[in-house]
């Protein structure tokens, strides 16, 4: 069966703008500011001998987070995912992809600050049945391997991101191997992060594709 979280990219790998993609990361500041960069959004971290949850989203990334922790407990206590949270949740995952894929250099169109067209979008199946308390309950112990298999997938997809660069400043075109690859590790990534932010409950395939 498909995954309930699906990412789509147009393809764009030639006549790439060459300007933009040379001061990507300047132009891309206040987005980064609301929505984080390519890092996994809600992952762990380890200070003072202590392994705690943190999110790296931005500050509405923040305010996602806090929300699946006031949604861990609507969940494993009656089981529902507030309306209101899910749908700001599902507001924040779209925003952060088109953000993301114009971060990674996947686009050109600079991304709205919002909902908007963009050639990068994610869509979300609302669970069709009663939630999964017990995996809700342990969530954050299953996303392990997936924040370590993510950690070597991103140092894999910045060394070939910045690959990517030179050749698009310089030739306008981004090799096809590495945008398949970048597109793999955000849609990896992505779904990982619905599954943290408690957006569906089956567990996310290792996977690119």
């Amino acid at each position: 069966m498909p995954y309930p979280v699906s990412i789509m990219v147009t393809p764009a790998l030639a006549n790439r703008n060459r300007l933009t993609t040379a001061v990507r990361l300047i132009l891309a500041i206040p987005h980064i500011v609301l929505v984080g960069g390519a890092t996994i959004g809600l992952g762990l971290s380890s200070g003072d001998g202590k392994t705690t949850a943190s999110s790296q989203g931005g500050l509405l990334g923040a305010v996602a987070f806090f929300l699946a922790v006031v949604s861990w407990f609507t969940i494993v206590i009656a089981g529902a995912h507030l309306p209101g949270i899910r749908q700001f949740t599902l507001f924040y995952m779209r925003w952060r992809v088109r953000a993301l894929a114009y971060m990674m250099l996947l686009t050109d169109p600079y991304p709205p600050f919002g909902d908007g067209e963009y050639p990068a979008s994610l869509e979300v199946v609302d669970p069709s049945g009663p939630r999964d308390r017990l995996t809700v309950a342990v969530r954050l112990i299953l996303g392990i391997p997936h924040f370590i298999a993510l950690f070597f997938v991103l140092l894999a997809w910045l060394l070939a991101t910045i690959i990517a660069w030179f050749s698009i400043v310089f030739t306008g075109a981004y090799p096809q191997g590495l945008y398949e690859f970048g597109v793999g590790a955000l849609r990896w990534m992505l779904r990982v992060e619905a599954y943290m932010l408690l957006l569906v409950d089956e567990y996310p395939p290792f996977s690119l594709t």
